[in-house]
């Protein structure tokens, strides 16, 4: 699968990380939907981190169709809160 962290880029991901990624995606929700501010920085930060450490970068002049699409790496937590509703970024 390929994940685009907007404002970064694209990285390719084995769908063997996708039930991590929906689980952290469910939980900064719920953390949102808290308003549990810190929750939400410390479980977005894991999410990038994941998507950087375990996923191969794509070229910037390699254009292919991205999976799912992250927030950039410096969204506030009110910008979070218009995004992660519901099922969150990553269908279940």
């Amino acid at each position: 699968m390929v994940i685009r962290i907007s404002s970064e880029g694209q990285y390719r991901l084995a769908s063997s990380y996708l039930d991590r990624i929906n689980e952290i995606d469910n939980q900064i929700v719920e953390a949102i939907a808290g308003g549990d501010r810190d929750a939400f920085s410390k479980l977005f930060n894991e999410l990038l981190a994941l998507v950087r450490s375990h996923g191969e970068r794509v070229p910037d002049d390699e254009l292919v169709e991205s999976q799912v699409v992250l927030p950039p790496p410096d969204i506030s937590f009110d910008e979070a809160a218009e995004l992660f509703v519901a099922e969150g970024l990553v269908p279940d």
